[in-house]
């Protein structure tokens, strides 16, 4: 069997590269069935050729007004990421290219920027139905890629948190739209800084966990109408994270993988030691280049709720508590300080000030397993809460959901019975797409999804990991980007940095 089909095309590439008539562009960039003429497709840099970019980069190629010109990634090649499953990544690629075989002679999970790479040339080869395509570049450094491709319309960012500032900064000011994964920043002054270049500099932005959910309208129809009196509470609890959790930076030294610039995907982070358990999938949970699970999961569940409910501000304050470890040191057990990762779970609390349509209400967020106890109506019902999940507490009742939202219900069921006439959720219907950004930046309109309707559920999401690392409760002016009570804690809101990527 074949050891990759990677290695097997760019032998081929090499060795009939004077053969011009093997190099062809796609059917919809010459013409014919299904033809987008160039000046109406966005050339889009692609930068993060992981698991999630890979997967994603796989849907966005299909998208016939849309065409993917450059990729980019500080890892070329290597089978060590994380993923959901180990053959995942490979049946992302056999579905695209149409080749059952891609990748049967590796071990572990690919990825790196030859992946990506490949499969846009393959894949555009493969549309056009004759030859091979190799119109796609390959970079190491997006800085370099900004410099050279200098017909590019938007850039899309599929990097860890820590690298989410920078690139989209740096792009945004180069004049590309910004499309990028969830969160902004992974630093509050960051985050607000990257609005604000978006504001300033008028490029269309989004930010990928954007959606409209049909039972987030009901859930506020429902509470405008009084059904569960004033709104006192709303909780949101996952069951990330889904990475392993550390309480210390890694002690061991690991050799660097070739191919991988270990130094790039630092970037503004200051040197240290390579360690597998920082990158990749696990990233996430690190301090310094993640966001923990709020940022991973409650971008999907928050934003749509801020968006669809109101929430134009940020809290006045919150505060998180998080699960605690030990380790028996000559004997003795003895507590870990821990100020470098999220904890295994966490509970956060967000105090809001009054909103248009909304009173003055807490927000709870839960993960790790945690969740509110099942409230007395459903337990009435003889019910649990559900494993991850979304629930609005009024003075008068409460709307229990979907961790997003989705198939909102008035509990208990009989006073659902009793409201609507029935004890089934409204039909679900939800709006996520990548079109919502394409036709966005293609017209010259604002995207629903624009980082400038953005701040408030960023602030939220990044405030509770500094209340986390502070310990205590943390009281926040948003218009200073201050912590008020706890002086020492606004050193969570930035980052100490490298020289030459100070922002």
């Amino acid at each position: 069997m074949k050891k990759s089909k990677k290695i097997t095309r760019r032998q081929f590439v090499g060795t009939t590269a004077t053969v011009a008539a093997f190099t062809v562009v796609p059917r919809y960039v010459l013409g014919g069935k299904g033809y987008t003429a160039p000046s109406d497709k966005l050339n889009i840099a692609y930068i993060g050729c992981g698991t999630q970019g890979i997967r994603e980069m796989a849907g966005l190629l299909r998208e016939e007004d849309i065409q993917i010109t450059s990729v980019c990634d500080p890892n070329k090649f290597t089978t060590d990421y994380v993923d959901w499953s180990l053959n995942g990544i490979r049946n992302v690629m056999r579905r695209a290219l149409e080749d059952p075989e891609w990748g049967s002679g590796l071990d572990g999970i690919p990825g790196g920027r030859d992946v990506g790479q490949e499969l846009v040339e393959e894949y555009y080869a493969l549309k056009s139905g004759q030859g091979s395509y190799s119109g796609c570049k390959s970079y190491i450094d997006f800085r370099e890629l900004l410099e050279k491709e200098t017909d590019i319309d938007t850039v899309k960012i599929m990097t860890p948190d820590h690298l989410h500032a920078p690139v989209s900064i740096a792009s945004m000011k180069k004049g590309k739209h910004v499309v990028i994964h969830k969160p902004i920043a992974n630093r509050m002054k960051e985050a607000l800084l990257a609005i604000d270049t978006a504001r300033q500099t008028s490029v269309g932005s989004h930010l990928l966990a954007w959606s409209e959910r049909s039972g987030l309208d009901v859930a506020r129809e429902w509470i405008k109408q009084g059904v569960i009196g004033n709104l006192t509470e709303i909780h949101n609890w996952s069951n990330r994270p889904v990475w392993p959790q550390w309480t210390a930076n890694p002690k061991e030294v690991k050799p660097i993988p070739d191919g991988f610039d270990w130094q790039l995907w630092l970037g503004p982070e200051p040197d240290r030691p390579y360690h597998p358990n920082y990158t990749h999938a696990v990233f996430r949970g690190w301090y310094d280049f993640g966001a923990g699970s709020i940022a991973d999961m409650g971008h999907y569940s928050l934003w749509p709720l801020f968006l669809q409910f109101g929430i134009n501000t940020a809290p006045l304050s919150a505060r998180a508590y998080g699960t605690t470890t030990c380790e028996v040191v000559n004997h003795v057990s003895r507590g870990v300080h821990n100020n470098v990762a999220f904890p295994y779970s966490c509970m956060m609390e967000f105090d809001f000030p009054e909103q248009e349509i909304l009173p003055a209400f807490k927000l709870y967020w839960y993960d790790g397993g945690m969740k509110p106890f099942t409230p007395d109506e459903l337990d009435g019902d003889g019910k649990d809460l559900p494993r991850e999940g979304m629930m609005f507490v009024g003075d008068k009742g409460k709307i229990l959901a979907g961790f997003r939202g989705e198939s909102p219900k008035i509990i208990p069921e009989k006073l659902m019975v009793e409201l609507t006439g029935s004890d089934k959720p409204p039909k679900e219907e939800t709006n996520r797409s990548n079109r919502a950004w394409i036709d966005a930046f293609k017209s010259g309109e604002e995207s629903p999804g624009t980082f400038l309707k953005a701040a408030p559920v960023t602030q939220t999401i990044l405030l509770g990991a500094v209340a986390l690392r502070a310990g205590k409760k943390v009281d926040y002016d948003s218009e200073k980007v201050e912590i008020t009570n706890v002086p020492k804690a606004n050193e969570f809101l930035t980052r100490t940095y490298r020289k030459g990527w100070e922002l």
